[in-house]
């Protein structure tokens, strides 16, 4: 198929352009101002999801939709939560107006797995109730809630994948655990640890989560349905242990800052299955080692071993 993905010039956005071209398709990038190339981009088109001409012009002659673009920082969501409502919530209503105007009836929609909350049961699965704690995750809940509506109304097929932690490749983000982790193997500062570094969290690579956006666009049923998978690698990774894949991967030390003890929750580990039964896709990259790696050579925020570590 011939799909549009938005958010393509994204850390997601360029990995799925990837992974869907690897698999056949023809992937559209859709970005909202000049970029460096997109490998395995068939065309990039420039549009904002807030400007309906624009958009419309994005649609023509596509498939489907890839929608990866929006905003993703919880803490940042809780001082400036229009803003996101806005970036996540009135930009999904917009594309699907313009996807029902353009006769495009299918739809891969990227949300996240905080809309669960912090539920009493670890590992989290599809069939927990939502309690999105924070206004990014309540801004991608009411966007799936106007997928499931026009899902309803018979215009549109959808899957929604709710995604856990993206990390590994080229991570854009220096205020993320793991490059921060790898920033402090290279000796720029401690890390700071909020506690005592035992809250636990399930990391996906990033080429997992672009495979699962492609596998979900290969399974996208008639108009009419929806299907919503959690998306993560079933593993669950505390800060501890994270520091000890970096400091085994780069052979150097990570000296840590040990600061009182955040509100945040103790564990959030997801249970893939439902995504690994259905979809023919299965998290191949995502052990803890395997992520710190890559990141460690792709990220511009790693650091190469230190071969003078004698390991």
């Amino acid at each position: 198929m011939r799909v549009l993905v938005t958010g393509a010039n994204g850390y997601l956005g360029r990995a799925v352009v990837a992974a869907l071209s690897a698999a056949g398709h023809e992937p559209v990038a859709m970005i909202r101002a000049a970029a460096p190339p997109i490998p395995g981009a068939a065309e990039v088109r420039t549009a904002d999801l807030l400007d309906e001409p624009a958009l419309a012009r994005a649609l023509r002659d596509v498939d489907a939709v890839c929608h990866l673009a929006g905003l993703t920082r919880a803490r940042e969501s809780l001082s400036e939560p229009l803003r996101y409502f806005r970036g996540n919530t009135t930009a999904t209503l917009t594309l699907l107006e313009a996807m029902s105007a353009a006769g495009v009836p299918r739809l891969v929609f990227a949300s996240t797995a905080a809309i669960y909350g912090t539920p009493d049961r670890q590992p989290m699965a599809e069939d927990l109730p939502d309690a999105p704690p924070h206004p990014y995750a309540r801004s991608k809940l009411a966007a799936e809630l106007a997928i499931e509506g026009a899902a309803q109304a018979g215009d549109l097929a959808a899957v929604i994948l709710r995604l856990s932690n993206i990390a590994g490749g080229a991570d854009p983000d220096p205020t993320r655990l793991i490059p921060r982790a790898l920033a402090a193997a290279s000796g720029n500062s401690p890390l700071a640890v909020n506690g005592d570094g035992t809250a636990v969290r399930d990391y996906l690579h990033v080429d997992d989560a672009a495979r699962a956006v492609t596998a979900a666009v290969d399974h996208l049923s008639a108009p009419g349905a929806v299907a919503r998978y959690i998306i993560g690698s079933g593993r669950g990774t505390s800060i501890l242990e994270v520091v000890a894949s970096v400091e085994r991967v780069t052979g150097r030390r990570v000296a840590l800052d040990h600061r009182p003890p955040a509100p945040e929750p103790a564990a959030l580990v997801v249970d893939p299955s439902k995504a690994i039964a259905e979809m023919d896709w299965k998290p191949t990259h995502s052990t803890i080692d395997a992520i710190i790696r890559d990141t460690a050579t792709e990220s511009p925020h790693g650091v190469r071993r230190d071969r003078t570590s004698g390991s």
